[in-house]
């Protein structure tokens, strides 16, 4: 299997089988800030131990959860679940940080030194990410991480009410510099691994500049199995439009502009009713905004898949996501998705064909241009399924274990072979 199919997630049943073969058994410690809740490092840890498992690599995986303290060992497949203690507050309304989580290195550092790993992976500057590098520089195991989260963006965007009193070029200006420090700070964190995983190829080279270190683009797949068009169950009665969102419902998302879209639409007297699932601290301002609204919560498996397939565009105005694992999901539903021209969720959507990449103020305009052509909203969703069937999660880690053999793998072993 090449490497740039393996980049461009294109691999066909053949070389799935190829790839499955030839996979090296790397033996993996891997570190994820979060597994259990809804965001995009859970999802993506979720699917990286489902792959491990059916592939039956060794794989070690020291995640943070609510139950008490398990370790399991099935097969090739390790766990080692710990709790958050009383000292742990919320970052959002399903993560915490628990600044005592040190607590558990002599419990990590034992099962570590029982596993063996060849390397570590972690998923970023978390409690269990920031562990997960100190046992690698402690027991001079070879360090890998991966971006998952744009901090720097999100933390110039929740200090937006701040930001709000200082006069607009002061602002922006200072808006620029929370970013730039944020980024400055990740970067050394980042540093202190080998070899580096980013979603997107612009971010790569971004985080590859500011660390000195190489990096590959990880991006992310899609179960086209569970999210599917053959999900749709709307009755034949109703005609009404759903514009969908799915995510956490905070600032840095741009949920505001689901307000303004609703607005718009309403002095044109179209006829349609979003769909939102999620939550966040956002929610209550979001129901006043969108009284014909759709709240659903957070929904799972085959509610969420239901949700996706009765949606006839997606609205996705965030322009701080490092992927958007949830724009793929709407389009294997054949959804076609609308979003900014920043962040990951623009690499998703082939503009004009699965979508629209488009500013905040043309979003309505996207939405009245594919709605009102039947002919062309029916081509975009048979184009946004056919992409998402070529996005599988094999694919993703498939690369991310060549990347280990080709660049990581053999930096260590060439330092053992200078200790012998």
């Amino acid at each position: 299997m090449s490497a740039a199919a393996v980049a461009n997630f294109a691999i066909e049943d053949s070389s799935a089988k190829e790839g499955e073969n030839s996979l090296r058994p790397t033996r993996v410690a891997y570190f994820p800030d979060s597994f259990h809740e809804i965001n995009g490092v859970a999802h993506t840890s979720r699917h990286w131990e489902a792959f491990v498992r059916r592939r039956n690599l060794p794989f070690l995986c020291v995640r943070a959860g609510s139950r008490a303290q398990t370790f399991l060992e099935e097969g090739n497949l390790w766990t080692l679940e710990l709790p958050r203690g009383f000292l742990s507050f919320a970052l959002e309304k399903d993560l915490r940080f628990d600044p005592a989580f040190l607590r558990h290195f002599p419990l990590i550092e034992e099962a570590i030194q029982r596993f063996q790993p060849e390397l570590v992976h972690i998923t970023g500057p978390s409690e269990l990410g920031m562990l997960g590098a100190a046992i690698a520089h402690h027991l001079h195991i070879p360090l890998a991480a991966s971006w998952h989260t744009n901090v720097h963006e999100y933390l110039a965007r929740r200090s937006e009410w701040f930001l709000r009193l200082l006069p607009e070029r002061q602002s922006q200006a200072t808006s620029q510099k929370i970013e730039d420090v944020v980024l400055s700070a990740a970067s050394l964190f980042y540093g202190s691994a080998r070899v580096l995983f980013a979603p997107t190829d612009k971010f790569c080279a971004r985080l590859s500049e500011a660390t000195g270190r190489p990096c590959r683009r990880m991006a992310r797949g899609v179960d086209a199995e569970l999210f599917s068009p053959v999900k749709r169950s709307r009755s034949r009665e109703d005609h009404e439009v759903v514009l969908g969102f799915v995510g956490r419902l905070s600032i840095e998302k741009n949920i505001a502009l689901l307000a303004e879209i609703q607005t718009a639409l309403d002095q044109k007297k179209k006829e349609f009713r979003f769909r939102i699932v999620g939550q966040g601290g956002e929610i209550d301002w979001l129901r006043e905004r969108l009284p014909r609204a759709e709240f659903t919560g957070v929904l799972r498996g085959e509610e969420l898949a239901r949700a996706y397939a009765g949606m006839d565009l997606f609205v996705f105005p965030s322009h701080t996501d490092t992927f958007g694992n949830v724009v793929l999901e709407a389009l294997a539903s054949g959804v076609p998705a609308i979003v900014t021209p920043e962040g990951g969720p623009c690499t998703i959507v082939q503009d004009g064909v699965t979508g629209r990449i488009v500013a905040d103020e043309q979003f309505v305009f996207a939405i009245e241009e594919i709605l009102e052509n039947p002919e062309k909203h029916a081509a975009m969703r048979r184009a946004a399924r056919a992409y998402a069937e070529t996005a599988t999660w094999d694919s993703i880690f498939e690369g991310v274990y060549k990347t280990y053999e080709e660049i990581l793998l053999p930096e260590a072993r060439r330092a053992e072979a200078c200790v012998l």
